[in-house]
């Protein structure tokens, strides 16, 4: 079963509720606004398996002290029981767009080991001053704009510019590549976010990857969709990841490589 942000149980609307509140003690007063995009936003939410992705963004920059103890909460609610995703942007850094676009703090599963190595040993090699920049940020803020939830402040327009084309392209592309390379350890996300990648290419369309692939089993030829029918059951926990080949996984693969490739050059 999948759920959108109007359909999840209460135990979802919950946690983020708590996630926002935490936050919201500790860097409240600078905090434009709180927004949701993602699974949760476009309706594929798994309650098992996928991510909570947020962006919050401030009228001021974050103090090291502020990060550290942003990290903390992170630490302390990502993964109890959902995984998150967030980013904080500084309000001032999107008035003129820049592609990779720059954050103030970012945080997610892979950098948990990271962050609490900083905390433990009171270093500064994750959590830092300096001003990054993520080329994620392009698509995040692009389907913000199509599917976006404004949780709470001010509207999603009135904060977030509009991202061109080309860099929203370059964004998914960069992800489409490490998906190429990577299918054999993370199958599912990296399926579903070809075909995402490769609708969006054929038709233009912006997509949840829940929706990538209930589209792809009637879309793909006919060889290939039994395989799709079991990466969206495994998404949907209908179905268990052992079902799937590597064989199969690289058949479909290897379509998509191609049929993308040809469409960037024109011969689609």
């Amino acid at each position: 079963m999948s759920y959108s942000w109007k359909t999840c149980p209460a135990k979802v609307k919950d946690f983020v509720d708590k996630l926002q509140l935490r936050i919201n003690e500790r860097i409240g007063e600078i905090v434009v606004g709180s927004y949701l995009h993602g699974s949760l936003a476009m309706g594929g939410f798994n309650p098992s398996q996928s991510d909570i992705d947020l962006l919050f963004v401030t009228k001021d920059s974050l103090a090291i002290e502020e990060k550290r103890d942003l990290a903390r909460i992170l630490l302390d609610l990502s993964n109890s029981p959902y995984p998150v995703e967030l980013s904080i942007l500084h309000a001032e850094s999107l008035r003129s767009w820049k592609h990779p676009c720059p954050f103030e703090f970012h945080y997610s599963e892979f950098w948990r080991g990271h962050y609490q190595e900083d905390l433990h040993k009171h270093t500064f090699h994750y959590l830092n001053e300096e001003m990054k920049v993520d080329p994620d940020l392009a698509a995040h803020i692009t389907i913000l704009h199509h599917r976006g939830i404004c949780l709470r402040g001010w509207p999603i327009d009135n904060v977030f510019p509009p991202v061109p084309k080309s860099d929203y392209i370059a964004s998914i592309m960069g992800d489409f590549e490490d998906c190429l390379t990577n299918i054999e350890d993370n199958p599912i996300y990296c399926t579903l976010n070809l075909l995402r990648v490769y609708w969006y290419w054929k038709d233009g369309i912006i997509t949840s990857k829940l929706e990538a692939g209930q589209w792809a089993i009637s879309h793909l030829p006919r060889k290939l969709q039994d395989t799709i029918h079991k990466v969206v059951a495994c998404y949907t926990g209908e179905k268990k990841l052992d079902r799937l080949t590597n064989e199969e996984l690289f058949l479909l693969c290897d379509f998509i490589k191609v049929e993308v490739e040809n469409m960037r050059e024109g011969k689609g």
